[in-house]
C-alpha cells in the first residue's frame, strides 16, 4: 500500500471524532436501560438480563474506546517515518553520497589521465577507500529509506483498519441502546450485540499483534543498516577514510 500524508491524516482526524461520537453513545446505554426497566409491567426476568446485557455492551465498548485512544498516542509516527524516509532518499542524502561515490570511483578520475607517475599514483590511492564509503551510505540510506516506508505505509493500514473498526462499535452502540429500549427480551439478539462487539475487540488485538510484528522486522532492517555503517572495511576505526597518505 503506497503511503498517503492527506489519507492518513484525515483518517486520524475519523479517529478523533469517532472516540467522541462512541463516548456519547455509550452514556447512553445505561441510563435507557434503566430507563426501559423502571416500569411495574417489567419482570425482573426481563430486567435482569437487559440490565446485564447493558452492562456487558458498556464494558466491550469502553475496552475499545479505551484502546484506540492508546494507539492514537502513536498517530504522528507514519507521517514522521513517511518524511524521514523521504530525506534518507532523498537528493539532500542519497543524492550527495551517489554523486561523491560516481566521482570518486577510478574511471571518473581526471587527473590521471593528465597526470603520470608517483604523484599521480599515490593520488589514486589515497583515495580508493572513498567510492566504497559513500557506496556502503548509499546503500545503508536505501535501507533506512525502505524500511520506514514500510512502516509508514503499515502504520497508515492500521490506522484505516482501526477507523473501520470504531465505525461498526458506533453502529453496534446506536443498535444496543435501540435495544435496550424495548422490553422484548431475546437472549440470541442480545448475544447477537455483544458477538459483534467481542469481534470488535478480538480484531484490534490482532492488529497490533500484526503491526508489533511489522515494526519489529524493519527494526532489525534497520539494526543491519546501522552495523554496516560501523564496517572497519568501509569506515577504518568507524570514521571516513582520510584521503591522504
Amino acid at each position: 500500500m503506497a503511503f498517503n500524508v492527506a489519507q492518513t491524516e484525515a483518517t486520524i482526524e475519523k479517529l478523533n471524532s469517532g472516540i467522541v461520537t462512541l463516548s456519547a453513545k455509550l452514556n447512553q446505554v445505561g441510563p435507557r436501560a434503566e430507563s426501559t426497566v423502571n416500569h411495574w409491567y417489567v419482570p425482573d426476568a426481563v430486567a435482569k438480563p437487559l440490565i446485564w446485557f447493558a452492562n456487558k455492551i458498556i464494558e466491550i465498548g469502553c475496552w475499545i474506546r479505551d484502546k484506540i485512544i492508546e494507539c492514537l498516542k502513536g498517530a504522528a509516527a507514519p507521517v514522521m517515518m513517511y518524511l524521514d524516509s523521504q530525506d534518507w532518499e532523498g537528493p539532500a542524502l542519497r543524492g550527495k553520497v551517489s554523486g561523491v561515490a560516481g566521482n570518486l570511483a577510478p574511471e571518473a578520475l581526471k587527473a590521471p589521465i593528465v597526470w603520470k607517475g608517483e604523484g599521480a599514483n599515490a593520488y589514486v590511492a589515497a583515495v580508493k577507500g572513498q567510492p566504497t564509503a559513500a557506496t556502503q551510505i548509499e546503500t545503508s540510506a536505501d535501507k533506512l529509506a525502505s524500511a520506514l516506508m514500510i512502516c509508514a505505509a503499515g502504520g497508515m493500514a492500521f490506522y484505516l483498519a482501526l477507523a473501520a473498526v470504531l465505525i461498526k462499535a458506533i453502529v453496534i452502540t446506536i443498535a444496543a441502546i435501540a435495544a435496550t429500549a424495548s422490553v422484548v427480551f431475546s437472549w440470541a439478539g442480545f448475544l447477537g450485540f455483544i458477538g459483534e462487539a467481542l469481534s470488535d475487540a478480538g480484531i484490534i488485538t490482532g492488529l497490533l499483534v500484526a503491526l508489533a510484528g511489522l515494526l519489529t522486522s524493519q527494526l532489525n532492517a534497520i539494526t543491519t543498516a546501522k552495523g554496516e555503517a560501523n564496517d572497519n572495511s568501509a569506515f577504518p576505526e568507524g570514521k571516513w577514510p582520510i584521503a591522504t597518505a
